[in-house]
This record gives structure tokens, sequence and C-alpha cells, in this order.
């Protein structure tokens, strides 16, 4: 039956489409999960999500399961053991600014109480709807993911550019981008 369902993305892939169906744009406030899709939204830049998603399981395990305690502990013998690991993205830079994004995330949780609160003062606390019926309606970047940017940048934050972060808030569903067509819209504009 599901593949009868209208969805954004044309694809067969079953990776694709249960991430589509269950994750991509609802919203989230788990820190943990957030601090997830903003680590794997920085190793996506340049490549093909599928990619991400296909090496999602080895990330989480090579990363702690996106623990922020624990990766903002990583020493060098952590970042050498990642750089060897053929089973995620092996990108020295992107090792890096994680475990520097771990530790800036602990700075955020501090001052916030909870990443999960700072990061939803971009949108006011409630998810931006938008009524796009393409796919090549959906903007890059938005004033919001702009501005969120920019704030990470100030706070220490690397690979958080506008593209990004824009990314991370389609994801983590700070912006309901589902294509009105999409059998999602509905379901995640009532969630």
């Amino acid at each position: 039956m599901n593949h009868e369902l209208k969805r954004c993305w044309k694809t067969d892939n079953p990776l694709f489409i249960k991430y589509h169906d269950e994750e991509w744009g609802v919203p989230l406030h788990d820190d943990n999960k957030l601090f997830e899709f903003l680590v794997l939204d920085a190793f996506q830049a340049g490549l093909s999500w599928l990619i991400i998603l296909k090496k999602r399981d080895a990330f989480r395990k090579a990363f702690d399961y996106f623990d922020p305690e624990k990766v903002a502990k990583y020493n060098g013998k952590d970042v050498e053991r990642l750089v060897k690991d053929g089973a995620i993205v092996r990108n020295r830079s992107k090792i890096l600014a994680t475990i520097n994004n771990a530790c800036c995330f602990l700075e955020v949780q501090r001052e916030f109480g909870s990443f999960d609160t700072y990061i939803w003062q971009f949108v006011h606390g409630k998810a931006i709807e938008n009524s796009f019926f393409q796919l090549s309606d959906l903007p890059a970047e938005s004033d919001e993911s702009k501005a969120m940017s920019k704030d990470l940048k100030k706070r220490g934050f690397q690979f958080v550019g506008p593209t990004i972060c824009y990314a991370f808030m389609q994801a983590a569903g700070l912006v309901n981008d589902h294509l009105v067509t999409c059998f999602r819209y509905n379901q995640i504009q009532k969630a």
C-alpha cells in the first residue's frame, strides 16, 4: 500500500522512504537527536543524503550514539580512529568540527537548559508551515537559517552555514517542507 502514497521525493529506496515517512519534518525536541541531525547535516555537505543514510548506523556507533558529553571528550586517538573508519565519511575537518560542536552544544545546554530551547527560538517555538507544490520551490536557506547560522558561528560551532542550517531545520521539523501534495504534509501540520 505504501507505494501508492504520494511523497515529496520520487524514490523506491527503502532508506529514503523510511526517513521521509518517519523522520523528515517531524518536530524534534530531544537534545541527543538534535545533535545527531546537526552532525549528519554537517557531514552531508557536498555529498548526497543517501550516502549519509547508508552510513547512519556506522556514524551512531562511531560517535557514541551522538552523546555530546562523550563526543566532547574525544582526543587525538579518537580523531585517528574516526579518520580510519571506512564505515563513516572520513573527513578530518568534519570530524574535528563534530568534536568542537559537541563542546559548543554542551555550552548551549548549560546556558539555555537544553539545546531544544535554544534552537526552537529561531522559529519562535513553532514550526514554520510552508506550502510548496514542487521540490524546485524549496529554498536552500531562509532568514531563520541565516540567523541560526550566524548565532551558532558566534558560539563557536563549525560547518553550520545557512544551507546546512536550513537542511537541519527541515530534518528536525523546525520547518514543514513536505509538499502540499505529500501524504505527510497534513500529518506533520497536525502534529
